[in-house]
């Protein structure tokens, strides 16, 4: 059965994971998308049921739905009443209500890296648990929209944060054969402390951080960017003092002979025609994505070493707004719908 509906219909949704930043975010996106009606909300089983406005405040006589707790008797609840289900859930917790789904009938575009990377023996090592559902990695789409070449099936990946905006940076220059073969790119990429999530820890505390490197060659998104990239790369995570927003360099060495002209020219041919990507005149601030499904890219070129910057909002382009551009391909919508109808998204 086609998943593509009418014009002239709403599509259904429902949020798993509405309690959380994430999903907030989606909350909101879906409420001001014409092209959807968000129909059902839900936080994790142990919490009580409360007005979404009552988690979030700022929403307050804008996004009208009732958060509810999750258990899977629910699935029999909204089937055939929700169209498609965003999963803002931990991995694990994706990968076991996600085939529930769509044995329902319901789209699935899950947020978490359940579904992301195609090898299932990376999972022991890098999310720490062994993936009970190998067949679906094959089936799932990875939905990195600005180079998606595939029809978006019955399960949508949405990217990663960080592999989001060091993917954008550097598949240009890859794709346009101009990095060195040898080269191994060295990635160096700060989050702000929203990427942690709602819960709340010490160590993400937002008086506690200050400036910080971690995850040393072992964070999970590292193998998910040298899936998109082809090759390895050298990834460094970073924990900064601001609530949201990615700010990525990228180090790259190009090919003996590759001129400035070739390499704005990898850019533009890339992304001339994707209106979430911005090329900008100076380096980028994440003051100025906050809020916004976009990414902005500049680089910098001397000789045959290049610096591409890369800024997102981890909530918005490195989440909700891109699963948000995925379900509008997938129901044959507008791509951007709902990404415009107001200036600031966030749920911080």
């Amino acid at each position: 059965m086609s998943s593509v509906v009418s014009d002239k219909t709403q599509i259904r949704s429902a949020v798993l994971g509405a309690a959380g930043y994430s999903g907030a975010e989606l909350c909101a996106l879906l409420t001001r998308n014409p092209h959807f009606e968000l129909c059902f909300a839900y936080a994790s089983a142990g919490r009580k049921a409360e007005p979404f406005s009552s988690l979030y405040p700022r929403f307050q006589q804008q996004v009208d739905v009732l958060v509810e707790p999750w258990t899977d008797a629910e699935i029999g609840r909204i089937q055939g009443k929700v169209d498609v289900a965003f999963l803002a859930l931990p991995h694990e917790a994706s990968e076991e209500v996600a085939p529930l789904l769509m044995a329902a009938g319901i789209v699935v575009v899950d947020l978490s890296g359940a579904f992301r990377l195609k090898q299932a023996d990376l999972y022991p090592k890098y999310y720490g648990y062994e993936h009970q559902h190998p067949a679906l990695l094959n089936e799932a789409v990875y939905s990195l929209m600005e180079w998606l070449d595939k029809p978006l099936p019955q399960l949508i990946s949405v990217p990663g944060c960080y592999p989001t905006a060091c993917s954008l940076a550097l598949l240009p220059l890859l794709n346009a054969g101009l990095v060195a073969d040898s080269c191994i790119p060295v990635i160096n990429a700060t989050s702000g402390v929203s990427g942690a999530g709602r819960k709340a820890a010490l160590n993400t505390s937002f008086c506690e951080v200050g400036l910080n490197a971690y995850g040393f060659f072992k964070h999970r998104h590292r193998p998910e960017i040298e899936q998109n990239l082809g090759r390895k790369v050298v990834f460094t995570p970073h924990l900064g003092n601001f609530k949201r927003g990615i700010l990525a360099t990228s180090v790259v060495t190009l090919k003996s002979g590759v001129s400035a002209e070739q390499v704005k020219a990898a850019f533009v041919n890339a992304y001339a025609d994707k209106p979430l990507v911005r090329l900008t005149a100076t380096s980028p601030n994440v003051a100025d994505v906050e809020g916004s499904p976009f990414c902005d890219i500049f680089w910098q070129q001397d000789g045959e070493q290049l610096v591409v910057v890369s800024a997102i909002d981890n909530l918005l382009k490195g989440a909700a707004a891109q699963a948000m551009q995925a379900a509008n391909v997938k129901f044959g919508k507008p791509e951007t719908a709902g990404l415009f109808a107001f200036e600031k998204a966030g749920a911080l």
